[in-house]
């Protein structure tokens, strides 16, 4: 029995409430080496996330089969591709994300796409930390658009999407180098945006503190910046935002 229909036992009159408190499930399965918390998709509406790198390969299946024990979807991040073959060939329902380095596996069905939300990268190396955030989003109901190889190289790429870009909840932009291009499309648009600076570029700023301390710093109001290489993050924040925009009925 589920929570749900143990706490429609005592209502009912079917189950006494120590019997119910008995039977109640922990919100928490500890597999030693990890605890899944199993109330993550209640209180934040997304089951727990696996970040898969430093994982052993039993680790991470043990953990997903963890997640679809108790009938919630599987999502991984940075898995490498040796996890990724073993978690096709235990799991049927496994899909593998190559370019943004993640790894599915449902038992579930996902919340329809609705609302507006915009990936945007510089260049096609930042590609897989915009794949990780447009995946990361859309797993949690947003509708994604992406936008890719835009950068301030070529100023003139950027504004044939600005219909599609003022129409958005909220906009991910990654970018390595000097990581000017957030500020540009923040300059442009009128809803929230999320920065995220990328591990590209030669010389000192090829780490992407360049690019971290350039968002940190830009004069574009409205825009908010998250660690290196976080796609994760900043496709959950721009989730989130687009999701309260539904909740309040707003028109993207």
């Amino acid at each position: 029995m589920d929570a749900r229909e143990i706490l429609e036992a005592v209502a009912q009159g079917g189950m006494k409430v120590e019997d119910a408190l008995q039977k109640m499930p922990l919100p928490d399965t500890n597999l030693g080496f990890a605890c899944i918390d199993h109330d993550r998709a209640r209180r934040r509406g997304m089951p727990e996330v696996i970040y898969a790198q430093g994982k052993t390969i039993a680790q991470l299946l043990d953990i997903i089969r963890s997640l679809l024990d108790h009938k919630q979807n599987a999502f991984a991040t940075r898995v490498s591709p040796e996890q990724a073959a073993a978690v096709l060939k235990e799991f049927s329902a496994a899909v593998y994300h190559e370019a943004a380095r993640a790894i599915t596996v449902d038992c579930t069905e996902l919340p329809e796409p609705a609302g507006l939300v915009a990936v945007v990268c510089a260049g096609t190396t930042d590609i897989p930390v915009a794949e990780e955030a447009a995946l990361t989003a859309s797993r949690m109901g947003a509708q994604v658009e992406r936008v890719f190889d835009v950068g301030v190289a070529g100023l003139h790429r950027i504004a044939a999407h600005l219909p599609m870009l003022r129409k958005c909840r909220a906009i991910v932009v990654a970018a390595g180098m000097e990581g000017a291009l957030p500020s540009v499309v923040g300059g442009l648009v009128h809803c929230p945006l999320i920065a995220v600076p990328v591990n590209t570029g030669y010389g000192a700023g090829g780490q992407g503190l360049a690019a971290l301390l350039a968002m940190l710093n830009t004069c574009v109001p409205g825009i908010s910046v998250v660690n290196i290489d976080n796609g994760f993050g900043a496709g959950v924040c721009a989730a989130m935002i687009n999701r309260t925009g539904i909740l309040n009925g707003d028109t993207p």
